[in-house]
């Protein structure tokens, strides 16, 4: 401690105190779940059209088309067709992936908001988004078969009312072991999501910001999220049609490796791509809703706690 100096001319030195350390903000573990139920009902007929693209056994057709020809063929209505399985979906899913990365980055960095590096926070992302995927599954099944039922012939519909109805009637009808039904890839395509959608932003984020981009601005926001949804459409597509098929699956003994064999020998390697442009058009959006809603509860800190 230093000698407080007195005498003639001298003025009693006042002793400063250090700045406190800003305390740890931990912030809701339903932030992620929440925005991304918002770009789920923002994006929902452009994620109708990617099944539908991805489980159509004829070729052709762009985003466009798929969506005109739903609307002309089923309605408006139809267009929303699973929008209860998709926000149920992003509720489990999207929840468990996003509050299980965010509580791994606050045990990394002790609450600080200095982002971790590179290697450690990318583990943690493929972990959260195994865990997001195996507990959303069921819901995903629920999603992917609600979006592709009109395509089917009328013999094969299963007519779920709403993906609450959609989970009771598979249990009853298929038996408990259908909740896991797809999981293999399910899991896969929520380790393939997480890591580069969650990584590629924070680390497009602080590239921005090193450019001098402000970390608050919207700008910064979108530009990240953009990014992110590129790399994640991309890194994630193979995964996502395979999923898709075995979801979707008349036979439901049907194994991943069986559907991914007979697809590379009828369509060729490129049909792990197909749909892709739906993917990013509807991805992109979903991503940039996802993160800007994100990034808006945390400046606003509802039930955020120190």
């Amino acid at each position: 401690m230093n000698k407080l100096q007195t005498g003639p001319g001298l003025a009693a030195a006042v002793p400063v105190e250090a700045p406190a350390a800003p305390k740890p903000v931990h912030y809701p573990f339903w932030y992620g779940g929440f925005a991304s139920v918002v770009a789920a009902m923002c994006t929902h007929p452009l994620d109708l059209a990617k099944v539908r693209m991805q489980t159509a056994e004829e070729r052709g057709k762009t985003m466009i088309q798929t969506l005109v020809h739903v609307y002309q063929k089923e309605g408006f209505f139809a267009l929303y067709k699973g929008l209860s399985a998709s926000i149920l979906r992003q509720a489990t899913y999207s929840t468990t992936r996003f509050g299980a990365y965010e509580k791994m980055k606050d045990l990394a960095t002790g609450g600080s908001s200095v982002a971790p590096p590179f290697y450690v926070i990318l583990p943690m992302a493929m972990a959260s988004g195994w865990i997001g995927g195996a507990v959303g599954n069921p819901a995903d099944i629920i999603n992917i078969r609600m979006q592709n039922d009109m395509s089917l012939d009328p013999a094969h519909r299963r007519n779920y009312r709403n993906a609450i109805q959609g989970l009771y009637r598979m249990t009853k009808e298929e038996g408990l072991k259908s909740l896991v039904r797809g999981i293999g890839p399910n899991t896969t395509r929520g380790v393939l999501m997480t890591a580069s959608q969650m990584v590629s932003y924070d680390e497009f984020k602080k590239m921005l910001i090193s450019f001098g981009c402000d970390p608050k601005a919207m700008t910064t926001h979108f530009g990240s999220s953009m990014l992110a949804g590129l790399v994640a459409t991309t890194v994630c597509s193979p995964v996502d049609v395979v999923k898709t098929r075995v979801m979707n699956a008349k036979d439901k003994h049907q194994p991943a490796l069986m559907i991914m064999r007979e697809a590379v020998k009828n369509e060729g390697v490129l049909f792990a791509f197909r749909g892709w442009l739906p993917s990013f058009i509807r991805l992109g959006p979903h991503t940039i809703v996802t993160f800007i809603v994100l990034e808006k509860l945390k400046s606003l800190k509802i039930g955020v706690h120190a």
